[in-house]
């Protein structure tokens, strides 16, 4: 079966695994646009490991199929390695090595020896800003630097495609925060990048387009926007004011407007609006906050991310997430 779709990398069609009684994942069909930054979100158990090892050519479905750029991964596994690099959940480091050996090492693996493996084991280093690092052993780095290490080591061989399995796991906010900025600038470099989390709001600032997984199935694809828009086509306004005094002159003017669905003030004294309009509207209802001489000291929109968020919780509500 070939692929008609040059802008998708990766198409999976009706993917299952079983393992005897226990069912991992059930009929999942997606496609991968190229160059996306693709999450895959749920609660641990959803199958997300299950389906990256499918990717990456590691295990074979039970039934289904995955083509990349057009060609079946169980045909030619070894010629999808070569494509593919892959970050575990789980991943070994070699203690007693430096960061150079183990990149080195890694390197010879795929082939790449002599000058050009001293070139592409610089860039790396310096790509995930462990230059410094380079002569220390393995295991004096910290999990955030051991973390980055394995980046490098999944990029050693320039793959297309990068799979990389809960890599903020452990992680201090800081380092989310690095893992973030890489992530942006392997897109920038035109790589295509799926990504897995149970915390939908660390991926939905980064990622183009999410899945949602949950007891092995698809409940939800798409892009961000375009879920997030299609879930709760209003917009929900968070507004404050300088005076909590004037919140019931707020509420009886947003009430009065035809693209306020609804609005209320919580117990944090913080008006919630529900917003049908357009940008040029909202720009409008600000407009009208101010020229009641309302004080307001914060209004803004609710980001994408936080409302995808209130459908996974919905979701995948009583699953654990630890």
């Amino acid at each position: 079966m070939q692929s008609t779709q040059t802008d998708t990398i990766i198409q999976m069609g009706h993917i299952s695994k079983r393992y005897r009684s226990i069912v991992a994942l059930e009929d999942i069909s997606l496609e991968i646009p190229r160059g996306s930054i693709y999450g895959l979100i749920g609660p641990n158990g959803a199958g997300k490991t299950t389906l990256l090892r499918i990717l990456a050519a590691l295990i074979s479905p039970s039934s289904g199929h995955v083509l990349y750029e057009g060609k079946d991964v169980s045909h030619t596994p070894s010629l999808i390695q070569r494509k593919i690099g892959y970050m575990p959940d789980l991943f070994g480091v070699y203690p007693d090595i430096t960061t150079e050996e183990y990149l080195r090492f890694y390197a010879g693996i795929h082939g790449i020896v002599g000058r050009q493996s001293t070139r592409i084991v610089s860039d790396l280093l310096e790509l995930v800003d462990l230059t410094s690092r380079r002569k220390e052993l393995v295991e004096t780095l910290s999990r955030g630097m051991q973390q980055r290490l394995c980046l490098a080591r999944a990029l050693v061989h320039d793959p297309d495609l990068i799979l990389l399995d809960e890599p903020a796991a452990g992680l201090d906010p800081r380092t989310r925060v690095e893992l973030r900025e890489l992530v942006h600038t392997l897109h920038s470099m035109g790589k295509t990048v799926v990504i897995s989390s149970h915390i939908l709001l660390e991926l939905a600032e980064v990622c183009t387009n999410i899945a949602i997984l949950q007891d092995g199935r698809l409940v939800l694809s798409g892009g961000v926007d375009t879920l997030s828009q299609h879930a709760q086509p209003s917009r929900q306004l968070v507004i404050r004011l300088l005076e909590p005094s004037k919140i019931p002159d707020a509420l009886e003017l947003l009430r009065a407007l035809s693209d306020v669905v609804s609005a209320h003030s919580g117990e944090d004294e913080t008006i919630y609006a529900e917003f049908s309009g357009n940008d040029q509207a909202l720009h409008l209802l600000l407009q009208t906050l101010l020229a009641r001489e309302l004080p307001v000291i914060a209004f803004s929109p609710r980001s994408a991310g936080e409302r995808l968020e209130e459908i996974f919780l919905s979701l995948t509500e009583g699953k654990s997430a630890v």
